[in-house]
């Protein structure tokens, strides 16, 4: 008989934009092999207000039982703020603040923290994926001599919080996705006597990818480099635009910056700069394939699927150098280059359209790189060792 396992993440779906949930679905669909899987997460599609987008209740998704729960509270967004901004004003407060900004941050859903209480002994094992939101802060602590907690953590100003310090020293075992996020996690939680390993993902990339169909849909007749992610000032968005705007007008390119993901801020004005929103799997692989390189701009990142999926499908990456993932990808694959100023991120660029041996060569240790460490069968294998004990 199958144990069975319950997988918390605070929104679930084909249609969900976001890394932890992409993540957190293909991690079920694999596990589902070896355990009776059932996913508990919410009604929401986006994480901005948390309004409702999917029926609550059970179904089937792709052979995996989700059960979503209702979201009680839309997310007040200038309270949020309001809070947000006191807690970090005035720690001293933070006992009474906390749990105020906990469930504002949301997705505040208490019947699916019933379900979990109800149900602690029906359940071999509960994997909670993202340390952040209220899903993971009030569930696990429930049930936490059964919980696994997967955090995908980076460093922010939230995971200094006193109420993360339970989550993360509490737990049956944790799961990291880097060398440098358990590092992080462990300088700061000191939680070095909680079992863990590190088991990355696996990366997934369409069979057959089309990139001239996809140019003649979307019209680009030129080259173009590529990002792939939530497009929002936190993910230093703003900057990317600056940075390759002034690079074109520099140089007298006709590159055009293709930007695959939701909205969460102005469009750019830049008419070489084109948001195609959110595309299928096979579109976004057919894009990254297409490119030149993929950029990825942000600070904070704790593993980042679409650099992966980057490298997998034979494109070098030009990133944040201030991230530690981010920048140990590069290192330990010989696929990207990292930058921290305007220059540097020109001076990239520059080396991938100009050298072609360059590129060739890290084009192959790219794909290498993943094939060797990020794969669904050395994951699920670790993800099973933990699980079992």
């Amino acid at each position: 008989m199958k144990k069975k396992i319950a997988i918390i993440n605070q929104r679930y779906g084909t249609e969900v934009n976001g890394g932890s949930e992409y993540y957190t679905k293909k991690l079920a669909e694999h596990l589902k092999e070896y355990y009776d899987i059932e996913v508990l997460t919410t009604t929401a599609l986006n994480y901005d207000k948390w309004k409702p987008y999917y029926p609550a209740g059970v179904m089937d998704e792709n052979g995996v039982k989700v059960h979503r729960f209702q979201v009680e509270k839309i997310r007040n967004i200038i309270l949020f703020k309001v809070i947000n901004k006191m807690v970090q004003l005035f720690p001293n407060l933070n006992k009474l603040l906390e749990p105020m900004w906990i469930k504002l941050q949301g997705p505040y859903c208490p019947q699916l923290i019933e379900y979990i209480k109800k149900n602690k002994d029906h359940f071999d094992t509960f994997i909670f994926v993202t340390y952040l939101y209220y899903t993971t802060a009030v569930g696990l602590p429930e049930v936490a001599k059964k919980a696994i907690l997967v955090p995908t953590a980076h460093d922010e100003y939230c995971i200094y919080f006193s109420v993360y310090e339970e989550i993360f020293k509490s737990p049956k075992g944790i799961i990291y996705l880097t060398e440098e996020e358990r590092k992080f996690a462990e300088q700061l939680f000191e939680n070095h006597n909680v079992p863990n390993i590190i088991a990355g993902s696996g990366i997934d990339i369409p069979e057959k990818v089309d990139c001239e169909d996809f140019r003649k849909k979307y019209g680009i007749n030129t080259n173009y480099i590529i990002y792939v992610g939530r497009v929002d000032t936190s993910k230093k968005c703003d900057e990317l635009f600056m940075y390759f705007t002034k690079y074109n007008n520099q140089y007298q390119k006709d590159l055009k910056l293709i930007v695959v993901g939701k909205m969460m801020m102005e469009k750019p004005v830049d008419e070489q700069i084109i948001c195609l929103g959110f595309l299928s799997e096979k579109e976004k692989g057919s894009a990254i394939a297409g490119a030149r390189a993929l950029i990825m701009p942000s600070e904070h990142e704790s593993l980042s699927l679409a650099v992966l999926e980057a490298l997998a499908s034979g494109v070098p990456v030009v990133v944040n150098g201030a991230c530690s993932v981010l920048a140990g990808h590069c290192e330990k694959s010989g696929a990207g280059f990292t930058y921290k100023t305007y220059e540097q991120f020109a001076d990239d660029i520059e080396v991938l359209y100009q050298d072609e041996m360059k590129y060739k060569k890290m084009s192959i240790a790219g794909k290498q790189y993943v094939s060797e460490y990020y794969n669904w069968d050395n994951t699920i294998g670790k993800y099973r060792k933990l699980i079992e004990l």
